[in-house]
């Protein structure tokens, strides 16, 4: 299974920067690292007669009901349309005793099922498009860097590891305390609301020297926290770096003397829940 992921997510890369290529510029989160994590997904949950672009356009819409109602606004109309054919694909795919949702009927009911799809979408394309993104983002900052693990295949696993850690594409994770405790100087009441600073964790210093600079040989990058731990471990961490790993190796290999557009404002991550850029914008020479 492992190899059959690699393989597949390897060569949905390579032909999306092989698309890329004959134009000499791209904007890479949208161009290549959002259609990546959305091909990857349709090839996870198998979802029967839906492609990534179908898949796309529903996540767009439930992420912008999700984002409105965050900001105040109570019409979630838009998402209900996009919640519904998800919905009736995931019945259409469980009776047709396809892949790993069909696999789940054992121990959810349909609706468990659909619901927890929609929340495997926004982890699978938010986050993973996000994490691409500042991984890219990093590298481009610094042409020797890039040329580095250009030159050296073997940097860009480590090199995943340290974009974590410095910009994670999840800043905080909430939660609600299960119990009374006492963390550090903070009294903590069964039921609280607790924000967790996953960037913060991130960037201590008693863990990691000169933590705000980027370093992709830091000895221990992995130690991040940016996936969580126990219970709340991001289950599709592997998937993620793999498609990091699989973008970055495609475009290093064909995107000759790949840089950031000097034309175009450069890359900024912002975001005080999930951190990226708005664009990246980037040349290469033909």
């Amino acid at each position: 299974m492992r190899r059959t992921f690699t393989d597949a997510v390897t060569n949905l890369a390579r032909e999306i920067v092989t698309d890329l290529q004959p134009a000499g510029r791209a904007e890479l989160r949208r161009e290549l690292a959002g259609p990546l994590a959305a091909r990857v997904m349709a090839l996870a949950l198998d979802l029967v007669d839906v492609d990534a672009t179908t898949l796309l356009g529903w996540y767009h819409d439930i992420v912008g009901a999700v984002s409105a109602i965050a900001s105040g606004e109570t019409n979630s109309e838009q998402s209900r349309p996009a919640v519904a054919a998800l919905a009736a694909h995931v019945a259409q795919t469980i009776d047709a005793g396809q892949g790993v949702l069909a696999g789940a009927r054992a121990a959810l009911t349909v609706d468990e099922i659909a619901s927890n799809t929609g929340v495997l979408l926004f982890g699978g394309i938010e986050t993973t498009e996000g994490m691409t993104t500042n991984l890219f983002t990093h590298l481009l900052a610094d042409p020797v860097l890039w040329e580095s693990v250009a030159g050296d295949r073997s940097l860009i696993a480590n090199a995943i590891e340290e974009s974590l850690r410095l910009e994670p594409s999840v800043v905080r994770v909430d939660r609600f305390a299960t119990r009374d405790t006492r963390l550090g100087d903070a009294d903590i009441a069964g039921g609280d609301f607790v924000i967790v600073m996953i960037a913060a964790a991130n960037r201590d210093p008693a863990v990691f020297a000169e933590p705000n600079r980027f370093d992709i040989r830091r000895s221990n990058a992995k130690q991040h926290v940016t996936f969580a731990q126990g219970p709340h471990v991001c289950l599709g961490m592997h998937l993620a770096r793999l498609e990091a790993h699989a973008a970055v190796a495609a475009a290093a290999d064909m995107l000759v003397d790949l840089r950031l557009d000097p034309t175009a404002q450069p890359p900024e991550p912002t975001g005080t829940v999930f951190r990226k850029p708005d664009r990246l914008d980037v040349v290469w020479d033909l």
